[in-house]
C-alpha cells in the first residue's frame, strides 16, 4: 500500500474512492486496456495528423520506420515507465501529488491537466462536427473562430454526449470504448484501402497495384512525396520518431495515465497500449494521410484546408460521418475522465462527477473554435514539455529514492503543507526545456527526454537536502494506522462488490456476437478488399466503391446494435441475471 495521509476527521468511508487507492477487487486484465487505448488512440484527429505529416513533407520510407520504430518506443514507455508506477502506487497521478508533493504543486500542476486535458477533449468534439456539418450542408469552418451558428450547435451537442459517458467513470468509459474499438480499426483500415486505387490512377491511369513496391512507390509520389507545403525538404526520420514518441509524453514519461493503468492487475497490461500506438498511431495516420490526398485530388484542394468530414466522406460514405463522430467521442472521453480526475484534485472536497460537468461546460464552448483541432500536434507536444517534470519527480520518488533510502511522503511526514523542491524542480525544468527549444539546439519533440532527467536529479538533490532521508517515527506510525484503515474498508467493499466471472454459452449469445463478427466487421473488409484489388477498371471502381457504400452503412448499423446487445447480456450475466442469458459456466476473470 503506498503512503498516504489524510484528514484524520474524516472516515476512510466517507472519502471519494477515486482518492483512494484501487483496490485488489476492482482491478482489470488486458482485455480492459487493449479496447480502451485502441479506442482512444484510433482517433477523429488522425485524419488532422496523418495530413500534417504530408503537409510537413515526410518520406514514404520515413514514415514506414520512423512511425514504427517511434511508436515501438511510447508503447516500451507506458509499460517500463508508467505502468510499474500505477500498478505499485494503485493512485491516479492527480491524488498522488496531493499526497506526495503538496497542496500549491497539486493546485498549479491539476489546474494546467485541466486546461490541457479540456482542449484536447474540444478539438476531438470540434473534428467530430465537421462530418455532422456535411449533412446539413453547413460551410467548412476556415476561421479560428465558429462563423456559423449552426455548427457551432452542433459542437455544443456532441460534446454533451461525451461528458455525459466520462461522468460515469472510468467502467462506461472502458465499455463504450470495447464495443467502438474493433470497428473503428476496420473502418479506418477500409477507408485507405477504397481511396487508394483512386489514387493510383490519378498517377499511373491504372486502378490497381500488382505489389506492395507499388504501393510505396505511388505513396511515395502521391502522399509523402519528401517535399513540405512550402516545396523544400520536409523532415527526416529522426523527426518522424520523435513525433510519435512524443505525440502522448504527458501520458506516459508524464505518468498521466496512471489514471488509466492503477487499474490494471499487472504491469505489463502496460503493453496494451500497442493497440492504440501500433494501430492508431502507425496504420491510422498512414491511412488517413492516404485518404486526405485522395481526397484532396478528388476536390481539387490543398490537403491542409481539406476537412476531417470531407475525408471521411469520400473515404466511406455515410459510414464516413459514423467514424468520425464515433472517433472523436471515444477519445474526448477518456481525457474528459482525466480533466474531472485533475479537477477533483484542485477541489478535492467536491465529487467527481461535479466536477466533470463543470469541465464539461468548459469543452462545450472550446468545441465550438475549430482553431484548437488545427494546433493539436503543437498541443501535444508542448503540453508534454509542461507536464513531463512531474512525471521525472514522481519516477525520482518511486525508483531512484528507495535506493538512496529517502522517504517518497517526507514532506507530509515532515508536517509541512507544500512540497518545495518539488515546485522549484519544476520551475527549474520549464525553463531548461523552454529555453533549450528556443536555442534550436534540439529538435522540439524531443525536448521531454533532457527536461524528464533534470527534473529527477534537480528533485532528487533538493529533497535530500530538505528532509527526505530523515527519520519521523510518530508521523510514518499514523500513515501505517491510515493504511490499515483502507484495507479494512477494501476489504468491506470487497465483501459486497466480488463477484465469480463467469462465459456466457448459450446459443443466442453466440448467435449474436457471430452478426457483429461477420455483419459488422468480416463483411465491410471483404468489400474494401475487393474495390482495391479487384477493380480493373474506373467503372468497375465505381461500381464496387457504390457497393461498399451502400452496404458498410447497414453493417455499421447492425454491428453496433448486436455488439451493444452483446455487452448487456454480459453485464446481466455478470450481475447474476442468468435467467435472461441462459447456461453459464465459470470463467478467470478477464
Amino acid at each position: 500500500m503506498v503512503d498516504t495521509a489524510t484528514d484524520q476527521g474524516h472516515s476512510i468511508s466517507e472519502m471519494d474512492d477515486e482518492l483512494l487507492p484501487v483496490p485488489k477487487h476492482r482491478l482489470h486484465g488486458p482485455k480492459h486496456f487493449l479496447g480502451l487505448y485502441g479506442a482512444e488512440h484510433v482517433a477523429a484527429t488522425e485524419f488532422v495528423i496523418g495530413a500534417a505529416f504530408v503537409a510537413m513533407g515526410a518520406s514514404i520510407q520515413d514514415i514506414l520506420l520512423g512511425l514504427l520504430i517511434g511508436n515501438t518506443l511510447a508503447a516500451m514507455s507506458f509499460w517500463l515507465i508508467t505502468a510499474p508506477i500505477a500498478v505499485k502506487t494503485r493512485l491516479s497521478l492527480y491524488t498522488y501529488i496531493e499526497y506526495h508533493l503538496g497542496d500549491m504543486t497539486s493546485r498549479i500542476y491539476n489546474g494546467a491537466n485541466v486546461l490541457i486535458f479540456a482542449a484536447i477533449s474540444a478539438a476531438m468534439i470540434t473534428v467530430s462536427a465537421t462530418a455532422v456539418r456535411v449533412l446539413f450542408d453547413i460551410p467548412p469552418q476556415i476561421y479560428p473562430y465558429p462563423s456559423n451558428l449552426a455548427f457551432a450547435a452542433i459542437a455544443a451537442s456532441a460534446s454533451v454526449i461525451a461528458v455525459v459517458v466520462a461522468y460515469y467513470g472510468f467502467n462506461v468509459v472502458a465499455e463504450f470504448a470495447t464495443i467502438c474499438t474493433p470497428w473503428l480499426m476496420v473502418m479506418f483500415t477500409a477507408g485507405g484501402m477504397v481511396l487508394i486505387p483512386a489514387l493510383n490512377e490519378t498517377l499511373t491511369g491504372y486502378t490497381t497495384l500488382a505489389s506492395f513496391s507499388e504501393f510505396v512507390n505511388l505513396a511515395g509520389a502521391t502522399v509523402f512525396t519528401g517535399i513540405n507545403a512550402e516545396g523544400q525538404p520536409g523532415i527526416g526520420l529522426v523527426e518522424v520518431i520523435g513525433f510519435a514518441w512524443a505525440a502522448n509524453t504527458f501520458a506516459h514519461f508524464g505518468l498521466v495515465d496512471m489514471a488509466m493503468l492503477r487499474y490494471a492487475k499487472k504491469s505489463v497490461y502496460g503493453l496494451c497500449t500497442a493497440t492504440g500506438m501500433m494501430f492508431g498511431h502507425y496504420v491510422a495516420w498512414i491511412s488517413a494521410a492516404l485518404m486526405g490526398a485522395a481526397t484532396a485530388s478528388m476536390m481539387k484542394l490543398s490537403i491542409a484546408v481539406v476537412s476531417p468530414g470531407d475525408v471521411a466522406y469520400y473515404a466511406l460514405g455515410a459510414t464516413g460521418f459514423v467514424i468520425v463522430i464515433i472517433a472523436g467521442w471515444t477519445t474526448a472521453n477518456p481525457n474528459l475522465y482525466r480533466a474531472g480526475l485533475a479537477a477533483q484534485a484542485v477541489f478535492p472536497k467536491v465529487p467527481r462527477q461535479k466536477v466533470t460537468l463543470a469541465v464539461g461546460a468548459v469543452v462545450v464552448v472550446g468545441s465550438c473554435f475549430p482553431f484548437i483541432y488545427r494546433q493539436i500536434l503543437p498541443i501535444l507536444a508542448y503540453a508534454g514539455l509542461v507536464l513531463v517534470p512531474i512525471g521525472g519527480i514522481v519516477f525520482a520518488e518511486q525508483h531512484v529514492f528507495p535506493r538512496l533510502g529517502l522517504k517518497s511522503n517526507w514532506h507530509r511526514l515532515k508536517g509541512l503543507r507544500d512540497n518545495k523542491p518539488a515546485l522549484i524542480t519544476w520551475a527549474i525544468c520549464l525553463v531548461f526545456g523552454f529555453g533549450l527549444n528556443a536555442t534550436g539546439i534540439l529538435y522540439f519533440v524531443y525536448l521531454f527526454l533532457p527536461t524528464w532527467m533534470v527534473a529527477i536529479v534537480c528533485y532528487t538533490l533538493l529533497a535530500k537536502a530538505a528532509g527526505a532521508g530523515e527519520s519521523y517515527p510518530e508521523a510514518e506510525q499514523r500513515e501505517q494506522e491510515f493504511n490499515r484503515k483502507v484495507e479494512e474498508y477494501h476489504a468491506r467493499l470487497a465483501a459486497t462488490e466480488t463477484h465469480v466471472d463467469v462465459k456466457d454459452t448459450s446459443t443466442l449469445t453466440k448467435g449474436i456476437r457471430a452478426v457483429w463478427i461477420l455483419v459488422g466487421l468480416v463483411v465491410p473488409a471483404v468489400l474494401a478488399w475487393r474495390v482495391l484489388f479487384n477493380s480493373p477498371d474506373l467503372y468497375a471502381y465505381y461500381v464496387n466503391r457504390e457497393m461498399f457504400y451502400s452496404v458498410t452503412i447497414w453493417c455499421t448499423l447492425i454491428y453496433f446494435v448486436f455488439a451493444w446487445w452483446d455487452l448487456q447480456r454480459s453485464k446481466a450475466m455478470q450481475k447474476g441475471d442468468h435467467a435472461s442469458t441462459g447456461p453459464m459456466q465459470a470463467a478467470p476473470a478477464t
